[in-house]
């Protein structure tokens, strides 16, 4: 039996999380004793491990310093979903396609910047954690764009290579689904720009949920 799997990036795709992100990565910067980054460069850098996000927010601070910020943002982000402050609202559509591929027999994956314990409590939040069998994070591989996430659901889950899409708003999840060999198809209603994703080597960028299930196929 031909194993078809869909594997989606989280924020950005999944769920709107940018102010949660703008909001740790301000009060992360303080804590340093720096002035807060420009949000729109934290909304361009959504998708990348942390370490690396923070290199390109402050690439003139030195290791100790970024470390410091990185401790920071943890702390903050994790308080602020404890304390349940935390809103990382699904996009509209996003449930029902999620539960239509399920049903269709498709094998549902992630695979995301955030940390393992972040995108369960996001799944969980929102119901959606039976639906999806293997989920690769930041925790356990290199940033994207390396293509060790996308490897390691296909192998968890059995599929090859022709039979996995990769679903992402940003050029890192595009970059990263063709290091795998594997489909790459975008979504515009994230964090880069439908041209970015074609020019990333997206095969097609996908208006809203309806419109990325039709491009699935």
């Amino acid at each position: 039996m031909t194993v078809r799997l869909a594997l989606f990036d989280c924020d950005g795709t999944l769920v709107d999380g940018q102010a949660g992100v703008c909001n740790a990565m301000d009060a992360a910067f303080a804590d340093a004793g720096l002035p807060p980054p420009d949000r729109h460069l934290v909304r361009r850098i959504v998708g990348l491990s942390l370490p690396q996000a923070i290199r390109q927010l402050a690439p003139d601070t030195d290791e100790g310093l970024r470390a410091a910020i990185d401790a920071a943002y943890r702390e903050r982000f994790r308080a602020a979903r404890e304390s349940g402050s935390l809103v990382e609202p699904l996009y509209d559509g996003i449930a029902e396609l999620v539960a239509s591929l399920a049903a269709a027999g498709w094998t549902l994956g992630v695979a995301t910047g955030k940390s393992q314990r972040g995108l369960e409590h996001c799944l969980a939040t929102h119901g959606l954690t039976r639906h999806f069998s293997t989920l690769q994070t930041a925790d356990h591989h290199p940033s994207k764009p390396h293509p060790a996430m996308v490897l390691a659901a296909l192998a968890e889950t059995g599929t090859e290579p022709e039979h996995c899409v990769m679903i992402g708003d940003t050029v890192f999840d595009i970059a990263m689904a063709g290091a795998a060999g594997v489909r790459a198809l975008g979504v515009d209603w994230g964090y880069h720009t439908a041209e970015e994703l074609l020019h990333a080597g997206a095969e097609a960028v996908a208006r809203d949920p309806a419109h990325l299930k039709e491009l699935i196929g």
